[in-house]
């Protein structure tokens, strides 16, 4: 087996890892449902994934299109609503297990999204569909990843819009506007991994993929970024890519061309 992998191949592995056994997984489409697909076939059997369209637990055995697509559906423990989804997230027992997965058009230092608009609100060179309910993510589950593209104009050091909360301006400002601890805590992207540190919740590199440097990705984000912590990640192993490949994408419709 070819065991050379693409910047969607490695991302997808990386943030699988970062699902563990009993997570409660709010998964997107795309490369997000394919992460979290990919969890449950590596190394977290014992997760649950859920979608926002209700449908959990669903067994998945193609990759659907939409959240609304009728494959979500397909042998789920439960078919429930949009209300109980996002309940779940605010339940006092479940809400503590549950790891979302967003993406965005922007992200600062502090992890604050951006997916309404770039440009001015009211005359926007570009608008996007909004928070579509990430904005409830972020603010109510205690841990989120977010797949960036890793460009110096999507790591920027301020949002056009912000639209889902952060750790806002940092130093415990996200608790002191009255948010549980939480929002996005890992961005995986083409390049490494970046988390938060715990005191000023401004964004460190964690980890760097093989063929790129601390160096690299600083060229490639729009602030300043601690880099002292970063060490090499583990790439992904054949075993990984294997069950990527064959059991979770066979026809490459998220991964794309090899």
């Amino acid at each position: 087996m070819d065991t050379s992998y693409t910047p969607k191949e490695i991302m997808t592995i990386m943030a699988a890892r970062e699902i563990k056994n009993g997570d409660i997984v709010f998964s997107g489409t795309g490369i997000s449902m394919l992460a979290a697909m990919a969890a449950k076939k590596i190394n977290a059997p014992d997760s649950v994934i859920f979608f926002e369209t209700g449908a959990m637990d669903s067994l998945l055995e193609e990759i659907p299109f939409a959240v609304a697509d009728p494959r979500i559906m397909y042998w789920a423990a439960a078919n429930s609503s949009l209300t109980d989804a996002f309940a779940t997230m605010q339940n006092r027992i479940t809400g503590d297990r549950v790891i979302a997965i967003l993406g965005a058009a922007q992200i600062d230092m502090y992890g604050n999204l951006n997916t309404t608009c770039i440009g001015d609100y009211f005359s926007p060179d570009i608008r996007f569909s909004g928070s579509g309910g990430g904005c409830d993510v972020a603010s109510f589950v205690p841990r989120c990843i977010a797949f960036m593209q890793h460009e110096t104009r999507k790591f920027v050091k301020h949002l056009d819009y912000l639209t889902s909360p952060g750790q806002l301006t940092g130093n415990g400002a996200r608790e002191k506007a009255g948010l549980r601890p939480g929002g996005v805590s890992v961005v995986v992207t083409n390049l490494g991994v970046m988390r938060f540190d715990t005191d000023t919740g401004q964004m460190y590199l964690d980890q760097y993929y093989p063929g790129t440097t601390p160096g690299m990705i600083l060229e490639n984000t729009g602030f300043d970024m601690d880099v002292s912590r970063a060490a090499p990640a583990d790439p992904p192993t054949p075993a990984e890519l294997k069950i990527l490949r064959e059991n979770c994408d066979p026809q490459r419709l998220i991964l794309g061309p090899a």
